[in-house]
């Protein structure tokens, strides 16, 4: 008997993923043959046999040419015979619009995660596995044969946070919208935990009125699952410093970082460095000595389950 080992595919964004995948798991390595057409058109072809194979799919959707991408890979990989069909979304990127609040507001979120649940069943199932979401309602958004996922990358930040402040520092985070979540990693490190107060000034402004624990002297890390452009770091940064931490640094999930928004992060001169996964792959073009990158391709492999076809 011959036992198959599950068969790892991604899309054109996260290749890197899937090699660093491959090399920490007894996985294979799927090739994709891609080509674009004069008028932009995609050529996809699937070069394995996937005939009662677990099938793995990465790609995040960093926007929608890559959502689709993943979409119709998915749906090809189904109907070529895949087994089952594992689809790992590191970045899901719509979290921002993932509820309506004016009349009228499309709820991206939603609609990316129907489009996503129309990918067919493969014969054992399909589970679909996303990475810190910004938003925890999002999961109940997917629906027909589609099996949601949420994983935590809590393991990566303790040991990022362990390494960085070792046992003496003070977990913060950048409002109280991740209170919740920034306590529980920190009963879970016995460090002490804290958050900043903000007043809305008005629709677009925002001002810090508090900070909720002593950070005098210490060194504060900040997390947050998501970075974009680091205005609401710097702003809890700045209240940090002000009230007395020592040093500062920050954690993060995933890192968007569009433009120059790190080096404007960095010429603050608020912060030694920052920590984030590669969940994006923006991430690793930016990497250098202040931005340090942590892969979750361990953690990732770790959720790869169910028996492997055999013939």
């Amino acid at each position: 008997m011959r036992v198959h080992r599950p068969l790892v595919f991604s899309s054109s964004a996260y290749g890197y993923l899937q090699e660093a995948m491959c090399h920490h798991a007894d996985l294979a390595i799927g090739k994709v043959e891609r080509r674009l057409f004069p008028d932009g058109e995609r050529y996809q072809r699937i070069v394995n046999d996937v005939v009662e194979r677990n099938v793995v799919l990465i790609g995040g959707t960093i926007d929608d040419t890559a959502t689709l991408e993943v979409f119709d890979l998915a749906c090809a990989l189904v109907r070529c015979g895949a087994r089952t069909l594992t689809l790992i979304i590191p970045y899901f990127g719509y979290a921002t619009m993932e509820r309506a609040i004016k009349p009228g507001e499309v709820v991206t979120a939603k609609n990316r995660a129907r489009l996503l649940s129309a990918i067919p069943a493969a014969s054992l199932g399909n589970q679909l596995v996303m990475v810190d979401l910004h938003a925890e309602g999002i999961p109940y958004y997917f629906d027909g044969d589609t099996r949601p996922v949420h994983v935590y990358a809590k393991p990566v930040v303790m040991e990022a946070a362990r390494r960085l402040g070792g046992k003496d520092f003070v977990l913060a985070c950048t409002d109280a919208g991740r209170a919740k979540w920034v306590q529980s990693l920190a009963n879970d490190m016995e460090v002490p935990a804290s958050f900043v107060y903000k007043r809305r000034i008005d629709g677009e402004t925002t001002e810090v009125i508090a900070v909720s624990a002593q950070v005098s002297g210490k060194m504060v890390i900040i997390y947050d699952d998501m970075i974009r452009t680091g205005g609401s770091l710097i702003g809890a940064a700045r209240a940090y410093k002000a009230a007395g931490a020592r040093e500062i640094a920050a954690i993060t999930t995933h890192a968007l970082l569009p433009g120059d928004s790190l080096q404007r992060i960095r010429d603050t001169g608020l912060f030694t460095t920052i920590v984030c996964t590669d969940s994006h792959p923006r991430a690793l073009e930016l990497q250098n000595d202040f931005l340090q990158v942590e892969s979750i391709a361990g953690l990732l492999a770790g959720v790869i389950g169910g028996p492997h076809a055999t013939d």
